[in-house]
C-alpha cells in the first residue's frame, strides 16, 4: 500500500484528533473514560494503514490498560491480531485470532474471500451477525498483508485452532438446551475462558 506525503499526514493527524478527543473525554468526566461515541476502536486501522505495527502495539497496549473490560469488536481484535504477528509476539496473535474468530465466525471466510454461508443461529454471541462481515474491511488479497494471510491461512487450519473451536461450538450448542442456571453458568464460564485463551 503506498501512501503519499501527503496521505500519511493526513492519517497521521487523524490519530492525533482521535488522541485529543479522548483526552477531552477523560478531562470532562473527571478523569474517567466515558467515550460514548467509541472512537477508541478507530486508530488501530489508521495505525495500519501507515504499517505502523509498533505505534499500532503502544495503542493496544494503552487501550488494554484503560478499557482492560473491554472486549472489543471482531474488527478491533482482527486489527491486533494483524499488528501481534507484524509485532513478532505470534503466541499472542494466534490467542487474539481465536478470540476474533469466536467474535464473528463469519470474518475469516470474508477476509479468504470465501462464501459466507449462513450458520444456523448462535445462540450466544451478540456479535455474531453475517452483515458485520459483509462490510468487513480487510481481504487477503491486500498485498501489505501477505506475510500475516500466509499465517493465518495455516493458522486456522492447524489442529490447535480447530480443536478449540470446535469445543466452543459444542459448549455453545449445549447452552442452547440447557435450562438449568447452575449448568448454563457453568458452561458460559467455560465459553469465556475458551474465547479468552484462560484455559
Amino acid at each position: 500500500m503506498n501512501l503519499t506525503e501527503r496521505q500519511i499526514k493526513s492519517i497521521q493527524a487523524k490519530i492525533q484528533r482521535i488522541k485529543k478527543a479522548l483526552a477531552d473525554d477523560k478531562k470532562h468526566w473527571g478523569g474517567q473514560y466515558h467515550d460514548g461515541r467509541g472512537l477508541r476502536y478507530l486508530p488501530p486501522e489508521q495505525y495500519l494503514k501507515l504499517q505502523d505495527y509498533s505505534g499500532a502495539q503502544r495503542y493496544f497496549n494503552w487501550f488494554h490498560k484503560n478499557f482492560p473490560d473491554d472486549s472489543g469488536y471482531p474488527d478491533f481484535l482482527f486489527e491486533w491480531t494483524i499488528t501481534l504477528f507484524y509485532c513478532g509476539k505470534l503466541k499472542e496473535a494466534e490467542k487474539k485470532a481465536i478470540t476474533t474468530h469466536l467474535s464473528n465466525q463469519y470474518y475469516f471466510d470474508k477476509y479468504f474471500n470465501k462464501p459466507i454461508v449462513r450458520l444456523e443461529k448462535r445462540h450466544y454471541s451478540n456479535l455474531e451477525y453475517q452483515e458485520m462481515a459483509e462490510s468487513f474491511a480487510y481481504t487477503s488479497t491486500q498485498e501489505h498483508l501477505a506475510e500475516f494471510t500466509k499465517w493465518l491461512e495455516q493458522f486456522v487450519k492447524s489442529d490447535k485452532f480447530t480443536t478449540i473451536v470446535t469445543q466452543y461450538n459444542e459448549l455453545e450448542e449445549q447452552l442452547s438446551k440447557e435450562s438449568d442456571v447452575p449448568r448454563r453458568s457453568k458452561m458460559i464460564n467455560q465459553m469465556h475462558k475458551i474465547k479468552y485463551s484462560e484455559e
